[in-house]
């Protein structure tokens, strides 16, 4: 048989195998890389190394230069080399016509420039023939660069006494006219017809035509200067210049339609747009900076000229986006043109509803017959201008939100003349917000009727909810309406709000986004109301009453009590402390006041077990509850009752099934009450603070053992020893005298009975503990006169001797340990 090793042997021989193979497989891997290496480099090679190296042996892996890659391509050397020449030469001309123009005569000058030129724009039409394009394209770019030094050295010569600005506009027209000339005669490049040559077998290139492409793209972006120069020349004003912008934006906007090359139409378009954007904002400021209806009307004239550009260019474009977003841009012209006479027309307050009622008069043409790229850019405009009229209305809204709540630093301080006084106390009064109201009920009629049919009705009804709110809201401050008024007004919208999320309720058995929306405006209004009554006494009480009567009654359906139960509890705990302040108590009484609320909340909760209210009446009642602890804590006697009260409460939450983690709870806020209590009585007496804790957590860790045996006597009784005899132990080490040593060595001996007795770990180990620093710090001045009267040498011979025992006795010992572990181990 075969004489096989030991395991642990064999396991390390296996470990040494496979260190080998894993050393083996890099090898071999490090050698197939090479090998992969080579090959891609012999393949590289020219044809006569054939995959071997000069010397007919294998090719040296990395060591061929001819084996790289090259870093530029052949075609984009070509162009930067022609490019750079171009550049180059054209840095010449201009320096030759700058700097040694003055050295020659008229002749010499027409001679050379006229050479240069004719040769320069020439030159191509031969390149072309030749297929050198590229070539053919950097000559071309100087000609035309020529063509401008000519037109300045003309200058110079003939026309030095002109206008430079009208010099320049017709230089400019007559550039634009030569180089489109020029790009037809030169031959203009064309699409090849692509699909059909390469379907009877041609190539995909063929029937294009090669031409230049500069010329025609620049000619383009040329052309869109004279009108503007010209103007300027003629000393045109403001909207003379707007409109020479307007005009020439609509011409490039005609090229861009018209225009079959792509590079004409981006230049095109983007001439187009430049000047079209330049032009409207000149008109746009026209009109909104005019100082009488005539200059504004001219103004606006030019606006809705761009809105007509707008739209004819949307009509004919191919692409819907496109057309869209240029019908989207004619309406914001025409409403902003509106807007300016309006301004200049009418007093301020009427300009935004003007715009917005010609922003609505815009979502008309959604029954016309316009394409539907236009009406829907149309359409947009106008919600646009909606959606600028409703930010319009903000600080307005925000003001009369916020603006009640100054009024909680002056509370009862006398009721002001009217609302618009006890709101816009500390802020400043928006102006020309006299219509917000109209803008905003305008805004949500039209949500409503736009999205009456359609799917989106849900939303729109939302959306008209809260500006109609909105302009409930605030327009008793701008009606300046007497605060009484105020005051009815609002509480009519709490009241309509949640009788609104009532009656949404019942269509669903989920509530619906309208029923969350109704409670949020009317919890909203029912704050603002509460803190705009802080101004009279009895107003204040009375609307605090009001509240939490109209919203506990809007609790019985399921839908609104998540929200409308804890909104009932926060009035009504408002309208405790209202009433604690109005009798003159002061904020210890009034907590007691307060302790009514989480006791109300406690019973509501019982009785919605299960219901989705429950959760939130519990946290109304426990914020009630600090809110009272919170006006207690000035008072210790009176912040002892109130913990006392609240463990109360809390102790009959834990009945409940579902609530017996109230229990800790319960048990902490009497412990806290015990200890405020005894605090008040000036207790210093650390055990008169333990001992309340021990005694109940030793009754709680007895019934949970009896009630479960496996649980161990750390768990049941350490906390509780731990929590009386850890702090006497830290006292009695500072106390001067011989009582509490005397208690707390008795009480740990009968702790630590108990545990012997009983075989339990946490009262034996705690109480022999306890028990040894007890007697060692009663015994330590012994100890120290000891010591001190022994000889130096004893300490160190002492060492010594208990060294030598301990070293001869190691093995027992450590047998006496091991036994002892198992003895505690065996202990519950």
């Amino acid at each position: 048989m075969t004489n096989l090793p030991p395991p642990a042997e064999e396991l390390r021989l296996l470990d040494a195998e496979l260190r080998q193979l894993d050393l083996r497989r890099a090898v071999l891997l490090r050698r197939r890389e090479w090998l992969v290496h080579t090959l891609m480099a012999a393949a590289q090679q020219p044809a006569r190394g054939a995959g071997t190296a000069p010397g007919g042996g294998p090719p040296r892996a990395g060591g061929d230069a001819d084996a790289r890659r090259p870093e530029a391509s052949a075609p984009g050397v070509q162009n930067v080399l022609l490019v750079l020449g171009g550049v180059l030469l054209t840095i010449a001309a201009v320096a030759f016509t700058l700097v040694s123009w003055g050295h020659l005569g008229i002749a010499g000058r027409a001679l050379v420039l006229g050479a240069l030129t004719v040769a320069a724009l020439g030159g191509p039409v031969v390149l072309l023939r030749r297929g050198l394009r590229s070539t053919a394209e950097a000559v071309s770019a100087l000609g035309t660069a020529l063509t401008v030094l000519d037109a300045y050295a003309l200058h110079e010569v003939a026309f030095a006494g002109t206008d430079g600005f009208g010099y320049a506009a017709g230089a400019s027209a007559a550039l634009a006219g030569v180089w489109t000339a020029y790009a037809v005669l030169a031959g203009a490049p064309t699409p090849p017809t692509g699909a059909r040559q390469t379907a009877e077998g041609g190539s995909a290139g063929e029937g294009a035509r090669p031409g230049l492409r500069h010329p025609l793209p620049l000619a383009v972006a040329t052309a869109h200067l004279p009108l503007l120069l010209w103007a300027i020349a003629a000393g045109a004003g403001p909207h003379t210049l707007t409109a020479v912008l307007l005009v020439t934006a609509a011409g490039g906007t005609a090229v861009a339609l018209r225009a079959a090359w792509v590079p004409v139409r981006v230049v095109a378009v983007t001439g187009a747009l430049g000047t079209g954007l330049v032009g409207v904002l000149s008109a746009g400021w026209l009109c909104w900076s005019a100082s009488d209806p005539g200059t504004a009307a001219r103004a606006a004239a030019l606006l809705a000229g761009a809105a007509a550009v707008a739209l004819l260019a949307g009509r004919f474009v191919p692409d819907a986006d496109v057309a869209m977003g240029a019908a989207l841009a004619a309406g914001l012209c025409l409403v902003a043109g509106v807007g300016g006479v309006l301004w200049v027309a009418l007093p301020g307050e009427w300009t935004v509803p003007g715009c917005l009622a010609c922003g609505v008069a815009l979502s008309a043409v959604n029954r016309t017959a316009l394409p539907r790229p236009l009406r829907r850019g149309l359409v947009r405009a106008s919600v646009v201008v909606q959606c600028f009229a409703v930010l319009w209305s903000v600080p307005l809204v925000a003001g009369t939100v916020l603006g009640p709540s100054a009024q909680a630093a002056r509370p009862w301080s006398g009721v002001p003349g009217d609302v618009r006084d006890a709101v816009f106390t500390d802020v400043p009064w928006p102006p020309y917000s006299a219509t917000v109201p109209l803008v905003l009920a305008a805004v949500a009629a039209v949500l409503l009727v736009a999205g009456r049919n359609t799917a989106r009705r849900p939303s729109a009804t939302v959306v008209a909810l809260v500006l109609g709110w909105a302009a409930v809201l605030v327009l008793p401050v701008v009606l300046r309406l007497p605060c009484t008024a105020a005051l009815v007004t609002q509480g009519a919208v709490v009241v309509a709000a949640l009788g609104l999320a009532e009656w949404a309720d019942r269509s669903g058995p989920r509530p619906s986004p309208l029923t969350l929306t109704a409670l949020l405006l009317a919890l909203v209004t029912s704050v603002d109301l509460a803190l705009l009554s802080l101004a009279s006494e009895p107003a204040t009480i009375g609307v605090l009453a009001s509240l939490t009567a109209v919203f506990g009654a809007v609790c019985r359906r399921p839908g609104p009590a998540p929200i409308a139960a804890p909104a009932a509890l926060a009035h009504a705990t408002a309208l405790a402390c209202a009433i604690g302040a109005s009798a003159g108590w002061p904020p210890p009484r009034t907590a007691l006041l307060v302790l009514v609320v989480p006791a109300v909340a406690a019973l509501v909760a019982a009785r919605t077990h299960g219901s989705r209210a429950t959760v939130p009446v519990e946290a109304a009642g426990a914020a009630a509850g600090l809110l009272a602890l919170a006006l207690a804590v000035t008072d210790p006697p009176m912040l002892a009752l109130v913990l006392s009260l609240g463990g109360v409460l809390a102790a009959g939450t834990a009945l409940r099934p579902q609530r017996r983690q109230a229990g800790w709870a319960a048990a902490a806020l009497f412990l806290l009450a015990a200890w405020v209590r005894l605090t008040a009585w000036d207790v210093t007496t650390p055990e008169a603070y333990t001992l309340p804790v021990t005694g109940p957590a030793l009754v709680v860790g007895y019934l949970r053992r009896r009630r479960d045996t496996a649980v161990s006597s750390w768990t049941a009784y350490g906390a509780g020893l731990a929590v009386t005899l850890v702090p006497s132990l830290l006292a009695a080490w500072d106390d001067q005298y011989w009582l509490r040593p005397l208690l707390l060595g008795v009480a740990a001996l009968a702790v630590t009975l108990v545990g012997a007795r009983h075989r339990l770990q946490a009262p034996l180990v705690l109480g022999a503990g306890v028990l040894a620093l007890v007697t060692l710090h009663e015994l330590a001045p012994y100890i120290t006169q000891v010591v001190g009267a022994l000889p130096r040498w004893v300490p160190p011979a002492l060492a010594g001797l208990v060294l030598l025992v301990l070293g001869a006795t190691y093995e027992q010992r450590l047998r006496d340990a091991r036994r002892l572990r198992d003895v505690l181990g065996r202990l519950r």
